[in-house]
């Protein structure tokens, strides 16, 4: 199957029959491990490079403006597919557009909230990367995991099983360790030994914990509209939430750097590096699309645990991060978790609301697709 096709039938919502779940056939081996290839090159590499970005000499750029440019391209890339790959024509185009964006109001203004949270928590981690080196980003930044399960058990009353609640211990229990390390090694700051590139861990940390907070909370509060909306696209909904995100994104612009920015300029200290970041992120949610028409969760956790480890290895051999052996422990607690933690997810529950594996499947994979692209 042509990937034209996989973006054709991963757009709908609620899903055909034909799209209930990847089989044999239309799973090729080659598409399906390539994706997951790209998906974990991506994560790991994008972290690496915008802690690279963070601390390199020379001008630093604004991290509003990155936010705003990441924003603007993510909106291009979904009005293309929706004008490629759903509609086709001019007309239908600006029709769809018209009906999801205009007369369907009530649902653009709830994403009003998602957009404010995914805002903060995109402008909240150029902070976390400033302060911390990008494998320690990579393992802290797993805590969505405990975070997003804990706010399905409160907001959508799920019900989780005994091994994901101990997949979820493990992995604070990592992360508790991989944060100690990097605290007890830190360098001591003193008025005749300042630090060079004047990091923070602990404002990293704060930071890593208020996003990882933020995606928790947005990303099941965007599962439950999806389980109380019409047929609205992912690719419609990514549409609500960019215009919302871009909206934030200029306030934030505007109410943090604008006297620099007019001093300065908007591009002020954007190099090839600023654009590959900001390409990065952007890539992030069209390879994610495929890879969750191909691969299923146990596949995307080894994906998700090998960008972890991929992370800790470019930080050590291109920006020289020196870890211990307490954070290798840590780090290998958090891959182990993530692994069995998204190995769970595929095994049913005895209790909890039932819910047809049609209606799973689609929920899944839109609320993944529409969250992926953030």
């Amino acid at each position: 199957m042509s990937k034209m096709k996989s973006l054709d039938n991963l757009s709908s919502y609620p899903g055909r029959n034909d799209d209930v779940g990847p089989t044999k056939d239309e799973s090729p081996g080659l598409v399906k491990y390539s994706s997951l290839v790209l998906l974990t090159v991506q994560n790991a590499s994008l972290i690496v490079l915008m802690r690279y970005s963070r601390t390199q000499e020379g001008p630093m750029y604004y991290s509003t403006t990155a936010v705003l440019c990441y924003e603007l391209t993510k909106l291009i890339i979904c009005l293309a597919i929706i004008l490629c790959y759903e509609e086709r024509s001019f007309a239908g185009f600006s029709n769809s557009l018209r009906r999801s964006i205009v007369e369907n109001k009530v649902e653009t203004l709830k994403m009003i909230v998602p957009s404010f949270i995914y805002t903060v928590q995109n402008l909240l981690q150029f902070v976390a990367t400033s302060n911390l080196d990008a494998g320690t980003y990579q393992v802290c930044s797993q805590l969505k995991l405990l975070t997003t399960a804990l706010f399905s058990v409160t907001m959508l009353s799920k019900r989780l099983s005994a091994s994901q609640w101990g997949a979820l211990l493990l992995l604070f229990t990592g992360i508790g360790l991989v944060q100690y390390d990097s605290i007890a090694t830190a360098p001591v700051t003193t008025e005749t030994t300042p630090l060079v590139d004047h990091h923070n861990i602990m404002t990293g940390f704060g930071a890593v914990l208020v996003a990882t907070l933020c995606s928790g909370f947005a990303s099941v509060y965007f599962e439950k509209m999806l389980k109380n909306s019409g047929e609205t696209s992912v690719w419609h909904r990514n549409i609500q939430l960019c215009l919302g995100e871009i909206l934030f994104a200029v306030i934030a612009l505007l109410s943090n750097d604008y006297s620099n920015i007019q001093r300065d300029g908007f591009f002020y200290g954007y190099n090839e590096l600023t654009y590959c970041v900001i390409g990065l992120q952007a890539a992030g949610g069209l390879i994610v699309a495929v890879v969750i028409k191909y691969a299923d969760n146990i596949l995307k956790g080894f994906a998700t645990s090998f960008a972890i480890i991929l992370s800790c290895v470019a930080s050590w051999l291109f920006l020289e991060t020196r870890y211990s052996n307490r954070f290798g422990a840590g780090a290998a607690v958090v891959v182990v978790a993530v692994m069995l933690y998204t190995s769970a997810q595929n095994k049913p529950t005895r209790s909890g609301p039932m819910v047809s594996a049609v209606e799973l499947k689609d929920v899944d994979r839109s609320r993944a697709a529409f969250l992926t692209m953030q």
